[in-house]
Formats: structure tokens, sequence, C-alpha cells
């Protein structure tokens, strides 16, 4: 192939005069800016190291503070050293650097004494009771003062020192509101003995666990995160595909492009500046309360070239510090692209020109070749071995290696999917199940995400779930949606600019696969069709109302939703059940999420009010006090008050000690048969939703959590516009997305019929 000659960087000739080097300048001028571009990076990293390692100080502070004391100390003949230069003779310069040293003494005193003060301040919450819209003179206060100790232009990870640690709830206090939470799902034997299997636990067992607890609190920081990571995520033996990984969709109503190729070349340079951008620390801080309050950036430190390791027992996260390519898979395939050429990120037009060349290939998949992906999505446990038996040397390993420390995969999918106007149930629900697992093959679910651009051009995502949390993708996938108008598109649908007339090809990577291992392969594939075929997904976008009417009924909209949900599940089933929702506790250093367990005494209450024939002004009070005990959970949750995290670490604890608590055994058993979670629009600024309210994300979604229950995500764009995403499994009787779409689409329009009847009735 033409690339293999451009990539050779001399050649040798051996004749009895010697040898003669043939030396390729082009070749050795790629060395040369490919290692510029390596230590420019490095020096960035460090600088940007430094920044953050002093903040909330600064080169310029350090320089008033150095200046000034030593102006100060000559002016008033300060003795820096107490005594000590008196007694060694020295000159003037080594007073400079005593008093340089001194200076940068208290400099570090200062830094110091900021940020624990910072890191004091952002541990009072009393913010987050109080009205919506409304701020108390305490409030003020302290928000100065969270300005005032928070530095000047703070960079990604600048608050990470400044954070506080995750709290431990009391046992007691965490006893108390699980036995709350569980009381409308249980009749009065059950709750009588469960109210004694946690009495039992806190007094027994509980204080113990909560020892150990409170020293790794002390010692490490975060109580949770890791166990959580390992436990949860990389210790689960069950295919990642669908039971983890989720996935984010393409705009609704925008094409930007037909072309496959230029929808890869637009989103790819977006997706390698949101790199650059991390690499630089770049990236603004995210905060709440108007952007006062910083949240912890941890999860962003592998959301690059990084790749789930399967391992026999666990697996391990696999991140590499830099790399400058990306894999790429189309019709059985895989290919390795460079994403850097004369020292510099390759232009929109030159990553299309290589998409091009790699649709253009016409070659044939090698033996085993093109379902090696199922081993990703099947059973941990044989994808491991099979990793360690085939692709542990020679020229499997190389291309496993080139895929693995990529920066990201990406897949150029050979079918087409689209939001249609004229048959949109059918349209959006195969493009949300293609987004969630595909052909089981074509996706490399590993990697920490996958891009997927179809044939008519549009797009999604498929992302791995034990490196972060939704919204940290969610982030990405804003800037590369925001990303697309701006780079823009020619009247014909290509890139803009111009292609490389020098730049090297794409690698085809090369395979050897026994066919022991094509066993092991198809094995894996016929465990992951069995799963994919099984979920039923159901997409829509609710355009009745949005988020600005539920604001005008006075009432938070992820409460009016959630009590939505869970009358549209009584309708669904007949019966109530454990509901979990994610909250986020990134107030907290390295934290990560909390449940908001939604189904609670009081929305039951006003769920069996709108099933029985009750007045509505009852239901409207039923709604609001239901809505009031939701914030309340919602603040507790993201303030270290939630109880799953601290059930699930003493769980974890008394493992480790050989107890065997029937307490926490049971709790930990119960599972989530509606498991919901909200996708925030975190950078509103980068779309213009009432001019162009077509440019938004409509979100992504989930599988679901138990056989037979739900998985419901939903994201509120805009002021009108809420999209769900719905999973659920055809093989339970129980069950039906479609069904459960048209109750969630009834409650809401129900829900708000009590407000609207109330207003006319004023």
């Amino acid at each position: 192939m033409a690339e293999a000659h451009q990539a050779v960087a001399f050649q040798f000739t051996v004749s009895p005069d010697g040898i003669d080097l043939h030396l390729c300048h082009e070749a050795l001028r790629q060395v040369y800016l490919s290692g510029l571009h390596s230590w420019k990076k490095r020096f960035v990293r460090f600088k940007n190291g430094v920044m953050t390692g002093v903040y909330p100080g600064s080169p310029a502070g350090f320089m008033v503070v150095v200046v000034s004391y030593m102006s100060y100390n000559k002016y008033k003949q300060l003795d820096p050293s107490l005594g000590l230069f008196a007694k060694i003779p020295c000159g003037d310069s080594q007073r400079i650097v005593g008093g340089v040293l001194v200076g940068t003494s208290l400099w570090i005193t200062i830094i110091m004494i900021m940020r624990n003060v910072l890191k004091s301040l952002l541990s009072w919450h009393g913010w987050m009771q109080e009205r919506h819209g409304t701020v108390s003179w305490s409030s003020r206060l302290w928000l100065l003062l969270v300005r005032l100790f928070s530095g000047r232009k703070p960079m990604l990870y600048s608050f990470q020192n400044s954070l506080p640690r995750l709290p431990v709830p009391s046992v007691k206090d965490t006893c108390k509101r699980y036995l709350e939470s569980v009381r409308p799902l249980m009749d009065d034997e059950q709750y009588d003995r469960m109210k004694g299997l946690a009495k039992d636990f806190e007094k027994n067992l509980g204080p113990r666990v909560q020892w150990y607890l409170k020293l790794k609190s002390w010692w490490a920081s975060n109580y949770v995160s890791d166990w959580w990571e390992e436990y949860i995520y990389l210790r689960g033996r069950a295919p990642i595909m669908v039971n983890s990984n989720y996935y984010a969709m393409d705009f609704l109503y925008v094409f930007p492009t037909s072309i496959q190729a230029a929808r890869a070349g637009n989103t790819i340079h977006a997706i390698m500046l949101y790199r650059r951008k991390l690499d630089r620390a770049q990236i603004k801080p995210i905060y709440l309360l108007a952007n006062k309050v910083p949240l912890c950036s941890a999860q962003w430190e592998r959301m690059f070239n990084t790749t789930r390791i399967p391992g026999v027992e666990t697996d391990t996260l696999q991140h590499m510090n830099e790399s400058k390519h990306i894999a790429v898979y189309h019709k059985g395939r895989f290919f390795k692209v460079w994403m850097f050429y004369d020292g510099r990120l390759l232009l929109p037009r030159e990553i299309e020109q290589q998409m091009e060349r790699i649709l253009a290939d016409q070659s044939e998949p090698l033996p085993g070749e093109e379902r090696l992906a199922a081993l990703t999505a099947g059973d941990r446990t044989p994808w491991a071995k099979a990793r360690e038996t085939f692709f542990s040397r020679g020229k499997n390993k190389q291309s496993l290696d080139a895929i693995e420390k990529a920066a990201f995969f990406v897949t150029l999918d050979d079918s087409e999917q689209l939001y249609d106007k004229d048959n949109p149930v059918q349209s959006l629900d195969s493009f949300a199940k293609s987004l969630l697992h595909g052909k089981c093959y074509d996706r490399w679910f590993d990697k920490s995400f996958n891009m997927i651009l179809f044939k008519n051009g549009t797009m999604g995502l498929n992302a791995e779930h034990s490196w972060a949390d939704a919204p940290i993708v969610g982030h990405l996938w804003e800037h590369v949606l925001s990303m697309d108008p701006k780079l823009g598109y020619t009247e014909d649908g290509h890139c803009c600019g111009k292609p490389h007339p020098n730049l090297p090809g794409p690698m085809r990577l090369q395979w050897d696969i026994p066919a022991e291992c094509q066993e092991v392969i198809q094995s894996s594939l016929t465990v992951a069709r069995a799963l994919a075929d099984d979920v039923d997904c159901h997409s829509f976008p609710f355009t009745q109302f949005g988020k600005g009417l539920i604001k005008k009924c006075r009432t938070s909209p992820d409460a009016f939703i959630q009590i939505a949900l869970q009358l549209a599940h009584y309708r669904d089933k007949g019966k109530f059940c454990l509901t979990y929702e994610a909250s986020m506790t990134r107030l907290f250093r390295e934290g990560r999420t909390e449940t908001v367990r939604s189904c609670t005494t009081e929305s039951c209450d006003f769920v069996r009010s709108m099933i029985r024939d009750e007045t509505r002004e009852e239901r409207l009070r039923l709604l609001k006090v239901a809505a009031e005990k939701h914030q309340n959970m919602y603040r507790l949750a993201m303030t270290g008050g939630g109880i799953d995290r601290h059930l699930f670490c003493m769980y974890v604890v008394s493992k480790y000690l050989g107890e065997d608590s029937p307490f926490l055994k049971e709790v930990l058993s119960e599972p989530w048969r509606l498991s919901t979670s909200q996708t925030p629009m975190q950078q509103l600024e980068l779309f213009d939703l009432v001019r162009h309210p077509e440019y938004a994300s409509s979100g992504g979604g989930f599988g679901p959590v138990a056989d037979d229950g739900y998985g419901v995500s939903y994201i509120i764009v805009g002021e009108n516009l809420i999209n769900f995403h719905i999973s659920s499994k055809f093989s339970s009787p129980e069950t039906d997305s479609h069904r459960f779409g048209a109750n969630i689409r009834q409650a809401m329009l129900d829900i708000l019929g009590l407000f609207q009847l109330d207003n006319k009735a004023k």
C-alpha cells in the first residue's frame, strides 16, 4: 500500500564501500514535528499542574506577596531569619534569597488558608433549602465569601483540593430513612419484620462497620467512589452492552449533511478539539447556583485514551496519557487513523478524506475479524480468557493495542437511522436500539466511548459507564453538537476546506484469529444477540408542554416528571415499586452519584387520589406535598445525606469483616423495577433554543435494570420540549415500553390539568 512506503523513514544498502544511507527528509520532518508536539503538550500539562496545585494562588499573587514582604522588611529593617543572618556572614544576595524564601512561605501559607476557608464554606449547603427565586442575607454573605476565596480564572481542576469530603451519615439516620422509603411498598407484617432487622443492625453490627467507614472517609478522598467503581461496574461478569453502557442521540429535527464521511470529519475534529481543551485544562469548571458553587471535575480525567480491560474476576481501566490515533470499524474491518500530520491536528476535510478512503476500501474482512468486537458485548470472563490466550502476542496483540490505546472508537455504520416525521415511533425506536447495541459486533463496547456515524449522515454515541457518569459524556456531546453548525459544510455537503495531497492513508489492522477463538467469538455473539433482541426501546419527544409551563405552576420540573412517572407506573402495572432516580454528589471531591428513592408515601398518596374519586383541591394539595418531599430528598442526596451509597459501603465492609447481615443482604437484593435518570443540559450558552429550537440534543438512554422493570431517561430541552427514552424487556409479560410511554404522556397531561383547572377557578 502507498501509505506503507511513506511510513519508511530511511533505506540503506550494504556495498563493499560501506553502508549507504538514504534518508527520507519528509519522514524525518514528521518525526521532528511529532516530537515537538509531544514536548509542547508535556510542558502545558506541567504548567497546568503547577497552576492547579497552587490555586487559588497565582504567579501574579506570588510576585505581589514576595515583593510586598521584601519591601516592608527593608523599610522596617526586620530580620526574617529571627537572628540567624546576624550569626552567619552573608551578603546582600543571601539576604535577598532569604527574603524570597520567607515570602514564598508566606504565599503558600496564604494559599493554604484560603483553600481551607473555601473548603469550609463549600461544606455549608443551607442555600439549597431556600425557595427557588429567593436568596436570604445569610446566603448572599456566604456567596460573597465563596467568590472572594475562589480566586480568579479557575481552570477545570482548580477546585479539586478545595472541595469538601463526602460525609458519612449516621447509621441511625440511614436506617430511619430506609424504613421510611420502603413503608409504602410493604404491608404491616413485612414492615415490622424489616424494622426489627434494622434495629438489630443499628445496635450490633452497624457501629462496627461505621467505624471503618469513618476511618476511610478521613484517609481517602471519597469513601464511596473507588468501591462503587470496582464492585458495581468492574467486578460485574455479565455483558456491559445494554446492562451498563448507555447512548446519546443526534439532533432530531436537523440533518446537517447526508454524507457519512463529511459528518464524521466535523464530528471527529470537534471531539479532538474538546480533547485539546481538556489536555490544556481550558474547559471551564462546572458550577451550580449561577456559576458560584463548583462541582468536582475528577471524572474528566479518563474521558479519552481509556479502555476497560477484561479480567477473569474483575476488569481494570487502562488509561494512556497520550494517543495520537483513533480506531475505526467499517464492514467488518478495523483501521488505525492518525489524527496528526505536519505537527498539527487534522482539519475536518482531511479527516473526511481519511473516512472516504475507508469507505472506498473494498478489501474483505480477515477470518474472524468481522465479528471480533462481539467479545466486548458478551460475558466478561470468556472475553478475558480469550484475550489472554489469543491476543497476548504477535500481530493480534499489536492490532488490539491499536484499538485499546486509541483516543476513542469510531463506527462507520452501514445502516441508516433518523427521526422520520411520517413514521416517528418506529424510526426513533430503531435509532435508539442501534445506538444501544447495534449488531452486537460493530461497536467496541470496552472503549470509553464509541462515535457511531450512520450511512445517511446521522450519528450517536455509546459510552462505557465505569469511568464516568452520563453528565460528563453529556458535556462532550453538547460541545460536539454545538460545533457542527459552526464548522459547517459546503453546498454539496462536504466539510469546508481542501483534501491534503500528501496525507498518508489509514492503516488496516491485521489479525490471525484461529478457529478456537472464532468459536468463542460466536458464543459471545449468541449471548449478546439474545440480550439485544430482548430489549424493547421506545423514544419519543413530549411536545405538549415543557419546563416553562411547569415552572408557572410553581413546581420543580424534575419533581413534576418523577411524580408523573409514579402515576404512569401505577396505571401500567397496578402497583408501586422501588424507584431509582440518579442524583449527583459532585459537590464533594471525587463524588459520583446517589440514589433518590422517588416512590414515597407522599407520592403514593397522590397517585391513589388520582385513581379514586377525589376532589381536585385535595389532589392538588397532595401533589404539592409529594413534590416538596421529592425536592427535600433530592437535596439530601446531593449534600451527602442519601442512604444507598452508605448502605452499599456498609455491606462491603461487612463482607471484608466476614460478617453476615440479614438486614444489609435484604436491602441490597431489592430490585429497582423503575430506574430513572435526567440528562441535564449544562452548556445552555452553546444553544439558542429560542431562535433555533431544532438545534438541541435529544438526550440518550440506557437498558432496563431489572428483567421485569423499566429504564427511563429524560432530558428537559428549553422551555417547551421534554424527550423521553424508555427501555424494558420483551420477555417480561409485565412490561411494554410503548404502553408505558402512553401512560407517561397521559400522566403528564393529567397532572398539568390540575393546575390549569385551579387557575380557571381562581
